[in-house]
Formats: structure tokens, sequence, C-alpha cells
């Protein structure tokens, strides 16, 4: 299998986490998808990454699906429940997580545009949708030791990658500061090797 995607998009690292974390072997292609000679459309008709391309050509896209696949495919260490409350609790994490990095990435993407067509209102909503984000993780969380249930999920793994994605690209917002159940997780999650090797750059 190929996985598609750049070092620096949290969707991507939260794929390769996955991976890492159910032991499987890959290979990773980095394409910067809004580059003029991207590939990756040729993959994913949308352009967007991470995008899993299997041994026969066939190609899955969206981390949330690319990830639902994969817990499918190597019964070592499920990361998603089989059914019930217990799944959707991991499935919403996961909704809010990659919600958290939704916004970031739209900040992000305005705050690259010339300063005249820059909107403060468009880039103050989608920083409220982030700290509001982060403090529905915060008080889901409460001084548990993991997000959902009592074992490491793939709750966990889309939290995570939200926190990295703002101390990759949003120094300035001080969740360390504020939220401290939330740096217990992610100093935690720190050292896990599936983390350490796809910190992002």
């Amino acid at each position: 299998m190929k996985l598609i995607g750049s070092n620096a998009s949290p969707y991507v690292r939260k794929v390769r986490i996955v991976m890492a974390e159910k032991k499987i072997d890959f290979e990773h292609v980095i394409e910067n998808p809004w580059t003029p000679d991207t590939k990756v459309p040729e993959s994913n008709p949308l352009g967007k990454i991470p995008c899993l391309v299997m041994e026969d050509g066939g190609a899955v896209f969206d981390s949330r699906v690319i990830v639902e696949y994969l817990d499918t495919i190597n019964p070592v260490n499920k990361l998603i429940p089989a059914s019930g409350r217990a799944r959707v609790e991991v499935r919403c994490w996961e909704a809010l997580g990659d919600g958290i990095c939704d916004a970031a990435i739209l900040t992000r993407l305005e705050g690259q545009r010339p300063k005249a067509q820059q909107s403060a209102t468009w880039i103050a909503r989608q920083m409220g949708k982030v700290e509001q984000g982060l403090a529905a993780a915060a008080r889901g969380l409460g001084d548990k030791p993991w997000c959902a249930g009592n074992n490491f999920t793939l709750a966990d793994i889309a939290t995570g990658a939200a926190l990295g994605y703002l101390d990759f690209r949003f120094p300035q917002v001080e969740w360390r500061s504020t939220y401290p159940h939330l740096v217990k997780l992610a100093d935690k999650l720190a050292t896990r090797p599936s983390f350490a090797d796809t910190a992002p750059a």
C-alpha cells in the first residue's frame, strides 16, 4: 500500500499513527496537493490528502474512511469499538479532533491570502471553533487516562494529532496553559513511537 500525503498534515499523521499502531507496512509518498504539478488528483479526484492507494491501484480517501478500513484489515490493536455507544463515542472524538484541525487549517489558509483580501471576521469565527473544540475536549477528557473508555483508541489519536498540529502551526494558541488534562494526555502520547516518529515537519 501507498499513503499519499505531506508530513505537515494532521489528517495524514492520524493515518500514519494508526498504521504504526497496527503494524501495517506501507510506502509513504510525499505530496503537496497545493503545488501546480501535484499528482494527488490521479488517485483522489478531490485533490485532497491523505489518500491510500491499494496494491491493485484502487484508492481510499478521506482520513476517517481510511482509518476505518485499516482497523478492519488487521486485528492487531483494535482502535475502533465494533458497535454501540462505545463506537459512537470514539467516532465523535475523532470528529472533534478533525474539526479542530479543519478550523485551524481554514484560518491558516485565510492568513495566506493578500492582507487586503483577508477577513478578520472569518478568522475569528474559525479560531472560535478551535477554542470551543479544545474546551469540549478538555471537559470530555477530565482526569481520565484516555479520551474514550479504558484503553488507547482512535479517539486519543485524533485528539493528539489535533493538539500536535496546533503546537506546530499555531504556537500562539496557549492551550497548554489552559487545559492541564490535555497537556497530560499529549505528553503521554508523545512517548509512543507512533507519535514520536510522525511529529509534523
